[in-house]
Protein backbone atom coordinates (compact mmCIF):
# COMPACT_ATOMS: atom_id res chain seq x y z
CA UNK A 1 0.00 0.00 0.00
CA UNK A 2 1.32 3.43 -0.92
CA UNK A 3 1.78 5.77 2.03
CA UNK A 4 -0.83 8.48 2.49
CA UNK A 5 -0.34 11.55 4.63
CA UNK A 6 -2.66 12.11 7.60
CA UNK A 7 -5.44 14.64 7.13
CA UNK A 8 -4.13 16.83 9.93
CA UNK A 9 -0.60 17.01 8.54
CA UNK A 10 -1.96 17.66 5.03
CA UNK A 11 -3.43 20.91 6.33
CA UNK A 12 -0.09 22.21 7.58
CA UNK A 13 1.94 24.78 5.71
CA UNK A 14 5.71 25.21 6.22
CA UNK A 15 6.67 27.99 8.62
CA UNK A 16 6.72 31.19 6.57
CA UNK A 17 9.65 32.61 8.52
CA UNK A 18 11.73 29.49 7.89
CA UNK A 19 10.69 29.49 4.22
CA UNK A 20 11.70 33.12 3.67
CA UNK A 21 15.00 32.58 5.47
CA UNK A 22 15.59 29.55 3.24
CA UNK A 23 15.03 31.64 0.11
CA UNK A 24 17.49 34.20 1.42
CA UNK A 25 20.09 31.48 1.96
CA UNK A 26 19.59 30.18 -1.56
CA UNK A 27 20.20 33.65 -3.00
CA UNK A 28 23.35 33.99 -0.91
CA UNK A 29 24.56 30.63 -2.20
CA UNK A 30 24.19 32.07 -5.71
CA UNK A 31 26.50 34.92 -4.76
CA UNK A 32 23.88 37.59 -4.03
CA UNK A 33 24.15 40.03 -1.13
CA UNK A 34 20.95 39.56 0.85
CA UNK A 35 19.69 41.62 3.79
CA UNK A 36 17.76 39.14 5.91
CA UNK A 37 15.07 40.64 8.16
CA UNK A 38 13.04 37.43 8.25
CA UNK A 39 14.17 35.33 11.22
CA UNK A 40 13.46 36.18 14.84
CA UNK A 41 16.94 35.24 15.93
CA UNK A 42 19.36 37.47 17.85
CA UNK A 43 22.49 38.07 15.80
CA UNK A 44 24.74 38.02 18.87
CA UNK A 45 26.90 35.08 19.86
CA UNK A 46 25.83 33.13 22.91
CA UNK A 47 27.69 34.76 25.86
CA UNK A 48 31.04 33.20 26.72
CA UNK A 49 30.18 32.07 30.25
CA UNK A 50 27.25 30.06 28.87
CA UNK A 51 29.39 28.44 26.20
CA UNK A 52 32.02 27.66 28.83
CA UNK A 53 29.41 25.92 30.98
CA UNK A 54 28.50 23.68 28.04
CA UNK A 55 32.15 22.76 27.47
CA UNK A 56 32.58 22.00 31.16
CA UNK A 57 29.48 19.81 31.11
CA UNK A 58 30.95 17.81 28.24
CA UNK A 59 34.29 17.53 30.01
CA UNK A 60 32.45 16.29 33.11
CA UNK A 61 30.67 13.58 31.12
CA UNK A 62 27.22 15.12 31.39
CA UNK A 63 26.28 13.88 27.94
CA UNK A 64 23.83 11.10 28.74
CA UNK A 65 20.06 10.82 29.06
CA UNK A 66 18.52 13.12 31.64
CA UNK A 67 15.13 12.87 33.36
CA UNK A 68 12.35 13.42 30.83
CA UNK A 69 11.23 16.78 32.30
CA UNK A 70 14.80 18.05 32.57
CA UNK A 71 17.55 17.96 35.14
CA UNK A 72 16.44 19.00 38.66
CA UNK A 73 19.07 21.75 38.79
CA UNK A 74 17.63 23.55 35.75
CA UNK A 75 14.02 23.12 36.85
CA UNK A 76 14.96 24.72 40.17
CA UNK A 77 16.87 27.50 38.44
CA UNK A 78 13.80 28.36 36.35
CA UNK A 79 11.55 28.41 39.42
CA UNK A 80 14.05 30.50 41.37
CA UNK A 81 14.37 32.97 38.49
CA UNK A 82 10.61 33.57 38.30
CA UNK A 83 10.39 33.99 42.07
CA UNK A 84 13.25 36.50 42.11
CA UNK A 85 12.01 38.59 39.19
CA UNK A 86 8.22 38.25 39.41
CA UNK A 87 7.52 37.22 42.99
CA UNK A 88 5.58 34.14 41.97
CA UNK A 89 6.41 30.80 43.58
CA UNK A 90 6.58 27.68 41.42
CA UNK A 91 7.81 24.32 42.60
CA UNK A 92 10.49 22.71 40.41
CA UNK A 93 8.00 19.88 39.86
CA UNK A 94 5.77 22.38 38.01
CA UNK A 95 8.55 23.14 35.51
CA UNK A 96 9.13 20.95 32.46
CA UNK A 97 12.18 21.68 30.31
CA UNK A 98 11.55 21.09 26.60
CA UNK A 99 13.36 21.33 23.27
CA UNK A 100 12.58 25.02 22.81
CA UNK A 101 9.51 27.13 23.59
CA UNK A 102 7.77 25.82 20.45
CA UNK A 103 8.05 22.29 21.83
CA UNK A 104 6.76 23.53 25.19
CA UNK A 105 3.72 25.02 23.46
CA UNK A 106 3.11 21.77 21.60
CA UNK A 107 3.30 19.84 24.87
CA UNK A 108 0.83 22.11 26.65
CA UNK A 109 -1.70 22.01 23.81
CA UNK A 110 -1.38 18.24 23.44
CA UNK A 111 -1.81 17.71 27.17
CA UNK A 112 -4.89 19.95 27.48
CA UNK A 113 -6.85 19.91 24.22
CA UNK A 114 -9.30 17.49 22.64
CA UNK A 115 -11.05 17.59 19.26
CA UNK A 116 -13.89 20.08 19.51
CA UNK A 117 -12.13 22.36 21.99
CA UNK A 118 -11.51 25.95 20.91
CA UNK A 119 -8.48 28.17 21.47
CA UNK A 120 -8.84 31.94 21.10
CA UNK A 121 -5.83 33.44 19.30
CA UNK A 122 -5.63 37.22 18.75
CA UNK A 123 -4.32 38.15 15.30
CA UNK A 124 -1.65 39.01 14.32
CA UNK A 125 -0.16 35.88 15.86
CA UNK A 126 3.10 33.96 15.65
CA UNK A 127 3.05 31.72 12.59
CA UNK A 128 3.09 28.40 14.51
CA UNK A 129 0.26 29.02 16.98
CA UNK A 130 -2.58 28.06 14.67
CA UNK A 131 -0.81 24.93 13.39
CA UNK A 132 0.11 23.73 16.89
CA UNK A 133 -3.53 23.92 17.93
CA UNK A 134 -4.72 22.19 14.77
CA UNK A 135 -2.32 19.30 15.36
CA UNK A 136 -4.31 18.38 18.48
CA UNK A 137 -7.59 18.27 16.56
CA UNK A 138 -8.81 21.37 18.40
CA UNK A 139 -10.03 24.51 16.64
CA UNK A 140 -8.14 27.83 16.59
CA UNK A 141 -10.55 30.77 16.81
CA UNK A 142 -8.84 33.82 15.32
CA UNK A 143 -9.92 37.19 16.72
CA UNK A 144 -8.75 40.13 14.62
CA UNK A 145 -7.27 43.20 16.25
CA UNK A 146 -6.38 46.51 14.66
CA UNK A 147 -3.35 48.73 14.32
CA UNK A 148 -5.39 51.53 15.90
CA UNK A 149 -5.47 49.50 19.13
CA UNK A 150 -1.79 48.49 18.80
CA UNK A 151 -3.02 45.02 17.82
CA UNK A 152 -4.19 44.24 21.35
CA UNK A 153 -7.21 42.13 22.25
CA UNK A 154 -9.92 43.98 24.17
CA UNK A 155 -11.98 42.45 26.99
CA UNK A 156 -15.12 42.96 24.92
CA UNK A 157 -13.73 41.14 21.89
CA UNK A 158 -12.52 38.30 24.11
CA UNK A 159 -15.90 37.96 25.79
CA UNK A 160 -17.71 37.90 22.44
CA UNK A 161 -15.41 35.17 21.09
CA UNK A 162 -16.06 32.77 23.97
CA UNK A 163 -18.37 29.82 23.24
CA UNK A 164 -19.27 26.73 25.27
CA UNK A 165 -16.34 25.01 23.52
CA UNK A 166 -13.72 27.64 24.41
CA UNK A 167 -11.01 26.20 26.63
CA UNK A 168 -7.89 28.36 26.23
CA UNK A 169 -6.91 31.96 25.55
CA UNK A 170 -3.45 32.28 23.99
CA UNK A 171 -1.57 35.50 24.75
CA UNK A 172 1.88 36.70 23.69
CA UNK A 173 3.24 39.89 25.24
CA UNK A 174 5.56 41.35 24.05
CA UNK A 175 4.13 40.23 20.75
CA UNK A 176 5.60 38.43 17.82
CA UNK A 177 5.05 39.81 15.15
CA UNK A 178 3.99 43.31 16.25
CA UNK A 179 6.20 44.12 19.23
CA UNK A 180 3.10 45.46 21.00
CA UNK A 181 2.81 45.05 24.77
CA UNK A 182 -0.21 44.88 27.02
CA UNK A 183 -0.04 47.19 30.01
CA UNK A 184 -0.64 45.67 33.46
CA UNK A 185 -4.10 47.31 33.44
CA UNK A 186 -4.97 45.84 30.04
CA UNK A 187 -3.86 42.37 31.13
CA UNK A 188 -5.87 42.76 34.32
CA UNK A 189 -9.01 43.51 32.32
CA UNK A 190 -8.46 40.39 30.21
CA UNK A 191 -7.83 38.38 33.38
CA UNK A 192 -11.26 39.43 34.70
CA UNK A 193 -12.88 37.92 31.59
CA UNK A 194 -10.76 34.78 31.88
CA UNK A 195 -11.98 34.21 35.42
CA UNK A 196 -15.57 35.12 34.62
CA UNK A 197 -15.68 32.77 31.63
CA UNK A 198 -13.71 30.01 33.40
CA UNK A 199 -10.92 29.84 30.82
CA UNK A 200 -7.35 28.58 30.83
CA UNK A 201 -4.55 30.80 29.53
CA UNK A 202 -1.37 29.93 27.68
CA UNK A 203 0.94 32.91 28.20
CA UNK A 204 3.90 32.96 25.80
CA UNK A 205 6.43 35.15 27.63
CA UNK A 206 9.50 34.33 25.55
CA UNK A 207 10.26 38.05 24.94
CA UNK A 208 9.73 39.22 28.53
CA UNK A 209 13.34 40.38 29.04
CA UNK A 210 13.34 42.39 25.78
CA UNK A 211 11.24 45.37 26.90
CA UNK A 212 11.95 48.97 25.92
CA UNK A 213 11.89 52.17 28.00
CA UNK A 214 8.41 53.36 28.88
CA UNK A 215 6.97 49.85 28.97
CA UNK A 216 6.58 47.39 31.82
CA UNK A 217 6.30 43.62 31.65
CA UNK A 218 4.01 41.80 34.08
CA UNK A 219 3.75 38.02 34.09
CA UNK A 220 0.12 37.07 33.52
CA UNK A 221 -0.05 34.58 36.38
CA UNK A 222 0.77 37.31 38.92
CA UNK A 223 -2.32 39.41 38.23
CA UNK A 224 -4.83 37.52 40.40
CA UNK A 225 -4.78 34.79 43.01
CA UNK A 226 -6.88 32.53 40.75
CA UNK A 227 -4.58 32.79 37.75
CA UNK A 228 -1.66 30.48 38.66
CA UNK A 229 -3.97 27.46 38.49
CA UNK A 230 -5.36 28.66 35.16
CA UNK A 231 -2.13 29.81 33.49
CA UNK A 232 0.43 27.83 31.51
CA UNK A 233 3.57 29.98 31.26
CA UNK A 234 5.89 29.43 28.30
CA UNK A 235 9.44 30.76 28.21
CA UNK A 236 13.01 29.84 27.31
CA UNK A 237 16.55 31.02 26.76
CA UNK A 238 16.50 31.54 22.98
CA UNK A 239 15.73 35.26 22.71
CA UNK A 240 17.11 36.57 25.99
CA UNK A 241 20.51 34.89 25.81
CA UNK A 242 20.96 34.44 22.02
CA UNK A 243 20.58 30.67 22.41
CA UNK A 244 18.16 29.80 19.60
CA UNK A 245 20.13 26.78 18.42
CA UNK A 246 20.50 25.31 21.92
CA UNK A 247 16.77 24.45 21.89
CA UNK A 248 15.82 24.94 25.51
CA UNK A 249 12.41 26.21 26.55
CA UNK A 250 10.01 25.36 29.34
CA UNK A 251 6.47 25.35 30.59
CA UNK A 252 5.37 26.29 34.11
CA UNK A 253 1.98 24.80 34.89
CA UNK A 254 -0.15 23.27 37.64
CA UNK A 255 1.44 20.03 38.84
CA UNK A 256 -1.08 17.68 37.22
CA UNK A 257 -0.41 19.31 33.84
CA UNK A 258 3.36 19.19 34.35
CA UNK A 259 3.15 15.49 35.18
CA UNK A 260 1.18 14.81 31.99
CA UNK A 261 3.63 16.84 29.90
CA UNK A 262 6.52 14.91 31.40
CA UNK A 263 4.90 11.62 30.38
CA UNK A 264 4.23 12.97 26.89
CA UNK A 265 7.78 14.21 26.48
CA UNK A 266 9.21 10.89 27.64
CA UNK A 267 7.61 9.33 24.57
CA UNK A 268 8.55 12.17 22.20
CA UNK A 269 12.16 13.18 22.80
CA UNK A 270 13.12 11.24 25.97
CA UNK A 271 14.65 14.47 27.28
CA UNK A 272 15.98 17.85 26.20
CA UNK A 273 19.64 17.98 25.17
CA UNK A 274 21.79 17.38 28.25
CA UNK A 275 24.60 19.83 27.52
CA UNK A 276 22.14 22.59 26.59
CA UNK A 277 20.44 22.18 29.95
CA UNK A 278 23.67 22.77 31.87
CA UNK A 279 24.41 25.79 29.69
CA UNK A 280 20.96 27.16 30.47
CA UNK A 281 21.64 27.00 34.20
CA UNK A 282 24.64 29.26 33.59
CA UNK A 283 22.41 31.59 31.57
CA UNK A 284 19.81 31.97 34.30
CA UNK A 285 22.12 31.90 37.31
CA UNK A 286 25.22 33.61 35.93
CA UNK A 287 26.07 37.24 35.09
CA UNK A 288 23.19 39.15 33.48
CA UNK A 289 25.20 42.02 31.99
CA UNK A 290 24.96 40.26 28.64
CA UNK A 291 21.18 40.70 28.67
CA UNK A 292 21.51 44.40 29.45
CA UNK A 293 24.06 44.89 26.68
CA UNK A 294 21.98 43.10 24.05
CA UNK A 295 18.86 45.03 25.07
CA UNK A 296 20.76 48.32 24.77
CA UNK A 297 21.74 47.44 21.20
CA UNK A 298 18.20 46.35 20.34
CA UNK A 299 16.96 49.66 21.74
CA UNK A 300 19.19 51.61 19.33
CA UNK A 301 18.00 49.50 16.42
CA UNK A 302 14.37 49.94 17.44
CA UNK A 303 14.72 53.71 17.39
CA UNK A 304 16.37 53.58 13.97
CA UNK A 305 13.72 51.28 12.50
CA UNK A 306 10.80 53.32 13.87
CA UNK A 307 12.34 56.45 12.36
CA UNK A 308 12.95 54.86 8.96
CA UNK A 309 9.47 53.34 8.75
CA UNK A 310 7.93 56.72 9.58
CA UNK A 311 10.05 58.42 6.87
CA UNK A 312 9.07 56.05 4.05
CA UNK A 313 5.88 57.24 2.35
CA UNK A 314 2.93 54.92 2.86
CA UNK A 315 4.52 52.80 5.59
CA UNK A 316 3.64 52.70 9.28
CA UNK A 317 3.91 50.36 12.23
CA UNK A 318 2.76 50.24 15.85
CA UNK A 319 5.20 51.30 18.54
CA UNK A 320 7.33 48.34 19.58
CA UNK A 321 7.16 47.94 23.34
CA UNK A 322 9.24 44.80 23.26
CA UNK A 323 10.71 41.99 21.12
CA UNK A 324 12.62 42.95 17.95
CA UNK A 325 10.09 43.26 15.14
CA UNK A 326 8.53 46.04 13.10
CA UNK A 327 5.12 45.05 11.75
CA UNK A 328 4.93 47.33 8.74
CA UNK A 329 1.62 48.36 7.21
CA UNK A 330 2.22 48.06 3.47
CA UNK A 331 -1.41 48.24 2.34
CA UNK A 332 -0.94 51.56 0.51
CA UNK A 333 1.68 49.89 -1.67
CA UNK A 334 -0.46 46.97 -2.79
CA UNK A 335 -2.44 46.93 -6.04
CA UNK A 336 0.58 48.22 -7.96
CA UNK A 337 3.14 46.92 -10.40
CA UNK A 338 6.75 46.58 -9.29
CA UNK A 339 9.09 46.37 -12.26
CA UNK A 340 6.20 45.00 -14.30
CA UNK A 341 5.01 42.51 -11.65
CA UNK A 342 1.49 43.01 -10.28
CA UNK A 343 1.53 42.99 -6.46
CA UNK A 344 -1.86 42.66 -4.75
CA UNK A 345 -1.05 40.94 -1.46
CA UNK A 346 1.61 40.76 1.23
CA UNK A 347 3.01 37.45 0.00
CA UNK A 348 3.74 38.79 -3.47
CA UNK A 349 5.08 42.04 -2.02
CA UNK A 350 7.58 40.22 0.19
CA UNK A 351 8.62 37.85 -2.57
CA UNK A 352 9.21 40.71 -5.01
CA UNK A 353 11.09 42.71 -2.38
CA UNK A 354 13.38 39.71 -1.97
CA UNK A 355 13.67 39.05 -5.69
CA UNK A 356 14.18 42.65 -6.82
CA UNK A 357 15.94 44.25 -3.84
CA UNK A 358 17.35 41.22 -1.97
CA UNK A 359 15.64 42.12 1.31
CA UNK A 360 13.95 39.25 3.16
CA UNK A 361 10.87 40.00 5.28
CA UNK A 362 7.83 37.88 6.19
CA UNK A 363 4.35 38.37 4.76
CA UNK A 364 1.57 39.48 7.08
CA UNK A 365 -0.76 36.76 5.80
CA UNK A 366 1.42 34.22 7.64
CA UNK A 367 0.56 36.02 10.88
CA UNK A 368 -3.15 36.14 10.16
CA UNK A 369 -3.36 39.70 8.80
CA UNK A 370 -3.16 40.82 5.20
CA UNK A 371 -1.52 44.09 4.15
CA UNK A 372 1.49 43.86 6.49
CA UNK A 373 5.10 42.65 6.43
CA UNK A 374 7.25 41.78 9.44
CA UNK A 375 10.83 43.04 9.54
CA UNK A 376 13.12 41.71 12.26
CA UNK A 377 15.74 44.14 13.56
CA UNK A 378 17.77 41.34 15.14
CA UNK A 379 20.60 42.17 12.78
CA UNK A 380 23.39 44.73 12.59
CA UNK A 381 22.77 48.44 12.15
CA UNK A 382 24.74 48.29 8.91
CA UNK A 383 22.36 45.65 7.54
CA UNK A 384 19.32 47.61 8.74
CA UNK A 385 20.51 50.78 7.04
CA UNK A 386 21.08 49.01 3.74
CA UNK A 387 17.82 47.04 3.99
CA UNK A 388 15.63 50.07 4.64
CA UNK A 389 17.35 52.03 1.89
CA UNK A 390 16.32 49.23 -0.46
CA UNK A 391 12.79 49.04 0.95
CA UNK A 392 12.43 52.78 0.33
CA UNK A 393 13.73 52.39 -3.24
CA UNK A 394 11.32 49.49 -3.79
CA UNK A 395 8.15 51.32 -2.76
CA UNK A 396 9.11 54.62 -4.43
CA UNK A 397 9.78 53.01 -7.80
Amino acid sequence: MAPTISKIVQTLQPSATIAMAGMARELRAEGETVYDLSLGEPDFDTPAHIRDAAVQAMEDGKTHYTPAPGIPELRKAVADDYLARHGIQYKPTQVVISCGAKHALHNVFTALLNPGDEVIIPAPYWVSYEALVQLTGATPVIVQTTQASDFKLTPGALSEAVTPNTKILLLCSPSNPTGSMYSPEELGALADVVIEKDLLVVADEIYERLVYPGHKFVSFATLHDELPERTMLINGVSKTYAMTGWRIGWSMTPENVAKSISSLQSQETSNPTSVSQWASIAALSGPQECVTEMLAEFTKRREFVMKRVAEIPGLSCPEMGGAFYAYMNISEHLGRKYNGVQVDDSTTWCLELLSQKKVATVMGSAFGTEGYARASFATSMENLEAAFDRIEEFVKK
